[in-house]
């Protein structure tokens, strides 16, 4: 980009703020009108030298640093963990998981398997993250987010047995058919509809819903066979439909749709060998600027700057990092227990933000969903505490493979993660016998975490009380040399895109103020 369109964005970018430059960078044909990721306006190649230090080592404060790097900023990362990543987790063999209720597991699963235990899929739409994977080098594959040979499965409703996803979507499809076509035909439309619409509604509905000539839905091939089609005389045998009311009882339509949410939308990706192949790229390129084992214990101002004090837990020895600017993105559970001078509106917009909780449980097994069910990839969902089987999307056809069992939010996960580890495994495993019948005896090696226990996490994400919460707006504001980043500071929620965003919003705002600061 020449240096007047830089001057002329910068000058948008003054009088109408980030979203307008983005717009302008639109219009110009510098952005493809589908990327979601505000534009970085950083002064790039000062040699300015200005220091920051970043409190986390989550996509947050690792993109913050990356970026700011390049923009000839000093970073130093300060993370209390042994390794980087923060939310994004993916466990392996070896790798112990401690929380703070004193449970402890050592994951055992063979060399070559792992688990993320964090984020674990990058919707298309996500294009900062998307972005830096391609601009780092971390290989994708497609994250199977739905298919239709998965399961609905409610103890309570269809006989105890669970319901093909592609049958539970066209036997209702079908059904909902025949009962709108009979009601045009019998003239309750009539205000809606004009003769030519009726006429062209009934043609839509045979079409949409497989129904007969005459408006009756008796089953469709879409919702799969009881026998497949083969050579000879063997045509294959469609299946009976389920009765409305049978899939009306299973109680799980927001399952059903949960496809249809922009950001769960085909096609979904993941990084080939797990999720943390993210952060470990972004630490590769930042090298000895990300501090690991370094728990700080004070944020303080320091004349223009901060001083921010911290412990090396490998040698127990208190440390100190002097800067111009801190950016913090430790999550906020954790960061009000740390000694600070932030303002009192600060404080308190911390303190009246809650936190949402996940569990999930994983266990390696035999592919027997793949070998004897032909599910591959996708998610049946199930009535009770476990929620869902999220079945893998990495090395298909292999011989073993990483089955989540169970992956509860918010209030559900309060209930599951206050009970025992081993009744949490067993109500995985309960579940997984209920989708598919006898196999339940092959899974092996469980893991299970219960994030609100997560040391340095403290939760999933944030969750404000109302969609407009003033706190919001509090903290996407710097506190003197305090800037703040992290998926709550995000219209993107939980997502790693979130804390992307926010980290872009953040430096674009640090690097506005230190150029007005030396102009």
């Amino acid at each position: 980009m020449s240096g007047t369109r830089r001057d002329f964005l910068r000058q948008v970018g003054s009088v109408g703020g980030y979203r307008a430059t983005y717009l302008t960078m639109q219009a110009m044909g510098l952005l493809s009108a589908t990327a979601a990721a505000e534009p970085l306006m950083l002064q790039k190649g000062e040699g300015h030298g200005a220091k920051v230090a970043i409190l986390g080592a989550g996509v947050a404060g690792l993109s913050a640093a990356y970026e700011l790097g390049k923009a000839g900023y000093d970073c130093v990362v300060l993370e209390a963990r042994d390794r980087v990543g923060g939310r994004n987790w993916s466990i392996r063999r070896g790798t112990r998981l401690e929380m703070n209720d004193g449970t402890r597991q050592v994951c055992e699963f063979d060399p070559e398997m792992y688990w993320n235990a964090g984020p674990a899929r990058i919707p298309s739409a996500h294009q900062a993250v998307l972005g830096y994977c391609k601009e780092l080098g971390v290989a994708l594959e497609v994250e199977i987010n739905t298919s239709r040979g998965a399961r609905l499965y409610n103890p309570d409703a269809n006989g105890g047995k669970p319901i093909e996803m592609r049958q539970a979507h066209n036997d209702v499809r079908g059904e909902i058919s025949e009962l709108l076509g009979k009601a045009v035909n019998r003239g309750a439309l009539d205000e809606e509809l004009t003769a030519e619409d009726k006429e062209r509604m009934i043609a839509f509905l045979e079409t949409y819903g497989d129904l007969t000539p005459d408006l009756v839905f008796k089953g469709s091939t879409r919702s799969g066979y009881t026998s497949l089609p083969d050579a000879g005389d063997q045509a294959g045998a469609r299946r009976d439909p389920v009765p409305l009311k049978t899939l009306l009882d299973i109680d799980l339509w927001s399952a059903v749709l949960f496809e249809e949410g922009f950001d769960f939308q085909a096609t979904m990706f993941q990084p080939v060998g797990g999720m943390d192949r993210i952060p470990a790229a972004f630490a590769k390129k930042l090298g000895p600027v990300v501090r690991l084992n370094s728990e700080v214990t004070a944020i303080k101002r320091r004349n223009n700057g901060v001083t921010v004090a911290y412990t090396d837990k490998r040698s127990g020895q208190r440390k100190a990092v002097e800067a111009s600017y801190c950016i913090v993105t430790i999550p906020l559970r954790v960061l009000e227990a740390i000694d600070n001078d932030f303002s009192s509106t600060h404080r308190s917009a911390m303190r009246d933000i809650e936190y949402g909780n996940a569990v999930k449980i994983a266990w390696q097994s035999r592919r027997f969903w793949e070998i004897d069910d032909q599910i591959y990839g996708g998610i049946s969902w199930v009535k009770g505490p476990t929620a869902l089987v999220w079945y893998p999307s990495d090395r298909l056809f292999s011989p073993k493979g990483i089955l989540l069992g169970g992956y509860a939010t918010r209030a559900d996960a309060d209930v599951l993660g206050a009970k025992p580890l081993q009744e949490q495994i067993e109500l995985s495993r309960a579940a997984i016998e209920g989708l598919h019948p006898g196999h339940s005896h092959e899974l092996e090696k469980p893991m299970a975490i219960t994030w609100s226990k997560v040391p340095y996490s403290l939760g999933i994400a944030a969750r404000y009380k109302t969609d407009h919460d003033p706190n919001y707006a509090v903290l996407s504001e710097p506190d003197g040399p305090f800037y703040f980043a992290g998926e709550h500071l995000s219209h993107v929620g939980a997502w790693q895109e979130g804390a992307m965003l926010s980290a872009r919003r953040a430096i674009n705002v640090l690097d506005k103020h230190r150029r007005a600061q030396h102009a």
